[in-house]
């Protein structure tokens, strides 16, 4: 486990309780991770859809294990900042294996994950977090829990019942010993209040059309911000335009335009002295 793993842990802890929420740029790889920490990002956080198509698999559990903690040793060799990950619905379905998978994260120096509910049932993800809990705890680190629950992002029930089936499960995910709540899906600023007033959790949303800024944010109590796969797809989206041009026509103009320069990025993959 890296020496500053457990100080680390502390600092993503206090990193949801300032005056602002705290904005995640969520990175898939250890380039983009360690672009994100040199404009400021106070920790890093991955996307699984980001970290998947990285590794050339689609989204949701499919990703090999091994490939994620791969990524994150990669990740942690070259960023300074804290690390959450996102665990999916933990690559099991026995909780006793979704702490292991955990356990092993933790001591590649991972201090919070995201573990989410998807289509299953609540107290499958309570399980779950139990477990991991327990396993974090014998190895002595703080992990930031974050439980993510899908109610609005898949509509698990009638519109009118969300905001209750919402805050009913943020108890559960809380007292199985969950640190944060995440709700993607949620952009009205009404339910945001609800929400943030109904759990004593932080709670964590995804950029989507409609959401408020981070300043409104702030004032609904919203203590966490997340691009999820955001930034990947608007840079497949660039890539798409580009090489379909490049192809068609072969010229050089184009793709320079908007681009970094060698030297800057290859100056920056050098890693940091450790403070």
């Amino acid at each position: 486990m890296p020496p500053d793993t457990t100080a680390h842990a502390e600092s993503f802890h206090a990193l949801h309780q300032g005056p602002a929420p705290l904005i995640l740029p969520n990175a898939w790889d250890a380039a983009s991770a360690r672009l994100f920490e040199s404009l400021g990002a106070k920790a890093i956080a991955t996307t699984s859809a980001g970290v998947a198509w990285a590794h050339g698999y689609p989204d949701g559990d499919s990703l090999p294990f091994e490939h994620l903690l791969a990524t994150v040793n990669t990740i942690t060799r070259i960023v300074r900042v804290p690390l959450t990950f996102d665990l999916e619905g933990g690559y099991s379905n026995d909780p006793g294996q979704v702490a292991v998978n955990a356990a092993r994260l933790i001591e590649a120096g991972v201090v919070g994950i995201n573990l989410e509910d998807g289509a299953g049932s609540p107290t499958a993800l309570c399980e779950k977090i139990a477990h991991v809990r327990q396993a974090s705890a014998r190895l002595g680190v703080r992990l930031f829990i974050n439980a993510r629950t899908d109610v609005y992002l898949r509509g698990l029930v009638p519109e009118a019942l969300r905001q209750d089936e919402t805050l009913a499960r943020a108890e559960q995910y809380r007292a199985a010993g969950a640190d944060g709540f995440f709700v993607p899906g949620l952009v009205d600023a009404a339910g945001i209040q609800a929400i943030t007033r109904g759990t004593p959790l932080p709670v964590n949303v995804l950029v989507r059309p409609g959401l408020p800024n981070a300043f409104e944010l702030q004032r609904l109590g919203i203590r966490r911000l997340s691009s999820g796969s955001t930034i990947p797809l608007a840079l497949w989206g660039q890539a798409t335009a580009l090489v379909s041009a490049f192809l068609a026509d072969g010229r050089s103009e184009p793709l320079g335009q908007g681009a970094a320069t060698y030297d800057t990025l290859n100056a920056l993959m050098k890693p940091a002295a450790a403070p």
